[in-house]
């Protein structure tokens, strides 16, 4: 289950965790977001060993999305060793999201 991450929180997740972090930029208007919601959800159960993977509310923490110029929603970012190694923009189907997430980690 994706955890909410907020602006107070970002900072000391992404630099202290011991694996692969996938952060889900959304909000609850947007449809592709809804879409795309619960395969982040199933690949994230799927790969939790490799992978922790959190959702951010663009709505909510909007100095986040600027940080990160989130343009267009959905944004997944990928981040290693606390720095942002891949960005994907848009919806799509599961096996693209894991190879996409794969090729990565």
């Amino acid at each position: 289950m994706a955890q909410e991450i907020t602006t107070a929180t970002f900072d000391s997740i992404i630099a202290n965790a011991d694996k692969a972090v996938l952060v889900d930029f959304w909000a609850t208007w947007c449809g592709p977001c809804r879409a795309l919601g619960p395969i982040v959800e199933q690949v994230g159960d799927e790969m939790a060993d490799r992978l922790d993977v959190y959702k951010c509310n663009v709505d909510d923490e909007s100095d986040l999305a600027q940080r990160f110029r989130i343009m267009s929603i959905p944004t997944l970012i990928l981040f290693k060793g606390g720095e942002p190694v891949h960005t994907m923009v848009g919806s799509m189907p599961k096996a693209d999201l894991v190879a996409e997430i794969e090729a990565h980690l």
